[in-house]
Formats: structure tokens, sequence, C-alpha cells
């Protein structure tokens, strides 16, 4: 029973590692300056 929860331990931690570098991927890729978008709701300005 314990090795079950070690294997789920281990499971869990790859997922969050994974995950983890997926974000700090895709926020390294984002452009640097100002976003502007336009869509139904109106005109939004984001700086980066």
């Amino acid at each position: 029973m314990k090795q079950n929860y070690l294997y789920l331990l281990v499971g869990a931690l790859i997922v969050v590692v994974i995950a983890l570098g997926a974000y700090v991927l895709r926020e390294e890729s984002k452009p640097s300056g100002v976003e502007l978008r336009i869509d139904e709701s109106g005109v939004s300005v984001e700086q980066n």
C-alpha cells in the first residue's frame, strides 16, 4: 500500500513540474511592450 502512495506522489510531482515548465515557457515567450485587444467588450490596452 505504501508503494502505491509513493507512485502517486512521484506522478503528482512530475505533473506539477511539467505544468510549471509550460507556464514559464509561455510567459517567457510573450512579446514585451503593449498589447491592444479589441473585442465585443471594448478596447483593452495592457502593458507587458
